[in-house]
Parts: structure tokens; sequence; C-alpha cells
């Protein structure tokens, strides 16, 4: 799956893209739009707090930063004179609630930080455009952003990546 940005002025050519779109069997689910705090999108596809946090990268990090954490306290107990001897199997568990520890906090902190992936467009969106997230499959990738282009030349492409999704 890839990720089409695209900044859009308005609502209605919003709204317009969007129903061309799902005519043309891409399902409204992959289509995310996100706008300045206070705009009515009426019936469009808000993006959700998945796309518009760092909540994924977030959860990432914390898995590591925690395992990491969790296996080193295992291991310290092992050469600290004094310390609970513990099994392999123990000082996995250690690495694992670190983990699951790790990736909690992580994603709670997470939520709360908008998404480094929409850092360009934030001047954008805050004078009103509109950033919609098309989720596409990679063959449908090109007819996709030649169909938007052609009808809609106000939209602008910003930028393609691979999804996360």
């Amino acid at each position: 799956m890839k990720r089409i940005y695209f900044l859009i002025p308005n609502i209605d050519i919003a709204r317009d893209i969007v129903e061309e779109l799902t005519q043309s069997d891409i399902d409204e689910k992959h289509i995310h739009i996100i706008s300045k705090e206070g705009t009515q999108l009426e019936a469009l596809p808000e993006a959700t707090l998945l796309q518009k946090t760092d909540f994924i990268s977030g959860l990432e990090r914390g898995v590591a930063i925690g395992g990491t954490t969790g296996l080193l306290a295992g291991l310290a107990t092992l050469v600290l004179p004094g310390g609970i001897a513990l099994s392999g199997g123990a000082i996995l568990a250690c690495a694992a609630a670190g983990a699951g520890v790790g990736s909690w906090l992580g994603s709670m902190i997470a939520l709360d930080v908008p998404n480094t992936r929409h850092k360009e467009f934030e001047e954008a969106i805050s004078q009103g455009k509109l950033l919609m997230l098309l989720d596409v499959p990679n063959e449908k990738l090109s007819s996709i952003e030649t169909t938007v282009i052609r009808h809609y030349p106000e939209a602008v492409l910003e930028k393609v990546e691979t999804s996360l999704l």
C-alpha cells in the first residue's frame, strides 16, 4: 500500500474528490482528511487519532526502549552481588514486561504529539486547506494520481510514501 498526500483548497473540492474516488472503487475507510481545528467536514472522512498523531512511532519507540530496559534490568540481577539468580526465562519475562510498559507509555505520550509526517503541511492546514491522505494499492497508485490531478487541478500532489497500514 502507498499513502498519497494531496493538499485540497476547500471542502467542496474535497467532497467531489471523495465522491469520485469511492465511485472508482476506493473504499472510504482508505481516505483520511486532516483540517484546521474547528472546520466542519460534514460527511467527509475525517482522519482518526492514528493518522493525526505519532501513536505508531511512539508505540515502536516504547517497545524498543522498554524492552531494552527490561532486558538490562534482568541481566543486571545476574551480575550484581547479592542479586537474585534468574533463569533465561525470567530475563526474557523482564524484557517482555519492559516492552509492554514501554509500549503503553510511549503510545499514551504520542497521542498528544502531532504526526511528524504532517509537519510540512501545518502552515497550509492552518490557512484552511485540507490534507487528504489516500491509502491505495501499489497497482492503483498511478491511476488515482492521474484521476485526481486531471479532474481537480486545484489539488496539489505533495508526496507519496509507503503506508504503515
